[in-house]
């Protein structure tokens, strides 16, 4: 097998440790390693890569383990061509097994150019898509939060929550204060109510009797001080993700522009996938890289499975969640796109499609710094307009009438 890096070297990365193996083509075609371990503070670190630097390794490869792979990466970007594996696709065949075969074996892996290097975003990009997923994680923190809320209610039996949908808004944020100072009167809770409520006040006043004790006061102030701690963090990570997405307003506000895209989401998106789109040679590698189509499983000419293959969870999911409120759009391509499919595929197969098509879309407005246009709703009747007539007049000839067609004047 031709070998394509005469010297390369594979790491296998542990939290405490990092086992290296340089590999050396020989003349004769037979090649030599070496092998070492290291621990993984900085100054051992540094001690690797001039090790790595003696050994004149152009290309260094490591599996993506956890984080533990991350500080290794940044002391050793500066001097080598680094390769990120992903460990499902670089395993050993079965056998004996030890840190240092597994460091062999990457090594042998990368001499022969049989490893897919993982994206891996320059510094900024990386800094970005911490705070992105942060925001994310506290997002989700906080909707535990007010779950817990309701759930306390429900303990003591008020049913706040069939009546104000958002029990951290104004309404529900006066009446737990309320209850939290000792008030139990449904009639002065009910007065606290926004005037825009549709509730009628009897009907409230009945969900608003109920049993609180002294824990559920305290389980309420627990919960409305985690939930503002939370609502602090995330305001305090939006106004950072602001600062370092500066540079890329215009972006920012070009993504933004696509139904079903927020300033939010398309932040997120670039903290994914970046600005510069040389890194994927077609749309459909970054459809492939995001997980939003079927996956290859065909043998002896039959295919297997149609499942979506396996990709970046973090922007699969912002993309299928913008497609959903795309779906929603009125007089848009995208909705046009969705109702079309739901009918044959499914509303979820359908939401994929059109996740797909954004991404797509994404795709262009960021290779060629193009604003987005939509197609319109009637792009697929403009565009299928015989083939619509025709299964039409199949239908209407299958329940018993007689059709003939002619263009209008």
């Amino acid at each position: 097998m031709e070998v394509l890096y005469a010297r390369c070297a594979g790491l296998d990365v542990h939290q405490k440790s990092v086992v290296a193996c340089v590999r050396i083509h020989g003349p004769v075609g037979r090649a030599q390693t070496s092998t070492r371990t290291f621990a993984t503070d900085t100054a051992a670190l540094l001690e690797l890569s001039a090790w790595l630097e003696e050994n004149q390794c152009s290309h260094v490869v490591m599996e993506a383990t956890g984080v533990y792979w991350k500080p290794v990466w940044h002391i050793l970007e500066e001097s080598f061509a680094l390769v990120l594996a992903n460990a499902s696709s670089v395993r050993n065949v079965p056998g004996r097994k030890s840190d240092v075969s597994d460091a062999a074996w990457l090594a042998d892996l990368l001499a022969h150019g049989l490893v897919r290097a993982s994206f891996v975003p320059e510094r900024p990009t990386q800094e970005l898509r911490d705070l992105t997923r942060t925001r994310k994680q506290m997002v989700k923190q906080r909707a535990q939060h007010v779950n817990r809320l309701h759930k306390v209610l429900e303990d003591a039996n008020l049913k706040i929550g069939a009546y104000v949908t958002d029990i951290t808004g104004v309404t529900g944020r006066a009446m737990l204060g309320a209850l939290i100072r000792g008030e139990t009167d449904p009639a002065k809770l009910a007065d606290l109510r926004d005037p825009r409520l549709k509730t009628p006040r009897d009907e409230l006043m009945k969900a608003l009797r109920g049993k609180v004790t002294e824990h559920h006061r305290f389980m309420l102030r627990m919960h409305l001080d985690q939930i503002a701690a939370t609502d602090e963090g995330i305001a305090r990570l939006d106004a950072q993700i602001t600062e370092l997405t500066s540079p890329l307003a215009e972006v920012v506000e070009r993504l933004a522009a696509m139904p079903g895209m927020s300033e939010t989401s398309a932040s997120v998106v670039l903290a994914e996938i970046g600005s510069d789109m040389s890194r994927f040679p077609t749309a459909g590698h970054l459809i492939s890289f995001a997980g939003l189509c079927p996956k290859m499983d065909r043998s002896a000419g039959k295919s297997r499975s149609t499942k979506l293959r396996k990709g970046s969870n973090w922007l699969k999911t912002v993309m299928v969640n913008c497609g959903w409120a795309a779906a929603r759009s009125k007089n848009t391509y995208a909705r046009a796109q969705f109702h079309r499919l739901k009918s044959r595929r499914g509303s979820k197969k359908a939401v994929i499609a059109v996740a797909a098509s954004m991404l797509t879309a994404i795709y262009y407005m960021l290779r060629d710094s193009v604003p987005y246009r939509d197609l319109g709703a009637g792009y697929f009747d403009r565009r299928d307009s015989t083939k619509i007539a025709n299964r039409l007049r199949r239908r209407l000839e299958s329940l018993g009438f007689q059709v003939s067609r002619q263009p209008a004047a």
